[in-house]
């Protein structure tokens, strides 16, 4: 048995997102069926997290919606260090990172499709990877943005407005363990699951948003402003 600092692996992460609730569903109501295939689950184990936080850009609402119509210039590179290759119009296809539990690991690899906004409504939602078939787990991301325009007053900027990108996300991923992994407590599977999960979008998120942020100011030729 792991020790608690080995539950789970995840890279290091910063504050926590502005909210976020999550769980895993009890093993008892997800597994319909206890065939095993291979020595996995046929049927997964599910988790489920909804989050939501903000993204603040110091311009106009026009401007910025304007740069992410033109996500292709500027996703690629400000989704490093995943790995991302752009699927059609509007597709990427992204490896995350590797993750593990119990000495189990996977390394996440998902399709993402970024759509034309809908009465100011940005939708993200998962897609296939052509010719490419996940093992052991899948993944279902919807994701709603919508900008939000506001005085700059409470900031050091030169900018007369700033735009917040709120968005949220709804990510279920179901995992088929291994029958070594079924032996655990519910509880220990529970509690793990939830800290892996938040780790993995918090540690995306943030590093994805600051890098977004630095590319859109510099794009439009201001500094990226502190607050006082």
């Amino acid at each position: 048995m792991l020790s608690k600092d080995q539950e789970y692996q995840v890279f290091e992460t910063d504050e926590p997102l502005m909210s976020v609730t999550s769980s895993l569903i009890n093993t008892e109501d997800a597994i319909v069926q206890t065939n095993l295939v291979d020595g996995k689950l046929a049927t997964p184990i599910k988790f489920y997290g909804h989050y939501c936080d903000r993204m603040d850009m110091y311009a106009p609402a026009q401007t910025v919606a304007e740069y992410l119509n033109s996500h292709h210039e500027w996703f690629v590179n400000c989704a490093k260090p995943m790995k991302v290759k752009p699927l059609g119009q509007n597709g990427y296809a992204l490896v995350i990172g590797k993750f593990g539990a119990f000495n189990y690991e996977v390394e996440p690899k998902i399709g993402l499709e970024l759509l034309p906004p809908e009465e100011g409504i940005y939708r993200i939602h998962t897609i296939p990877v052509p010719d490419y078939s996940p093992s052991g787990y899948d993944v279902d991301y919807r994701a709603r943005l919508h900008l939000v325009e506001n005085p700059a007053e409470d900031f050091s900027t030169d900018s007369q407005q700033i735009t917040g990108v709120e968005w949220e996300l709804d990510l279920t991923v179901y995992v088929h363990f291994p029958k070594f992994i079924q032996r655990l407590p519910k509880s220990l599977i529970q509690n793990t699951g939830d800290k892996l999960l938040n780790q993995i979008v918090r540690q995306v998120s943030r590093r994805l948003t600051r890098q977004v942020q630095e590319n859109f100011h510099q794009s439009i030729g201001v500094s990226f402003p502190i607050k006082r």
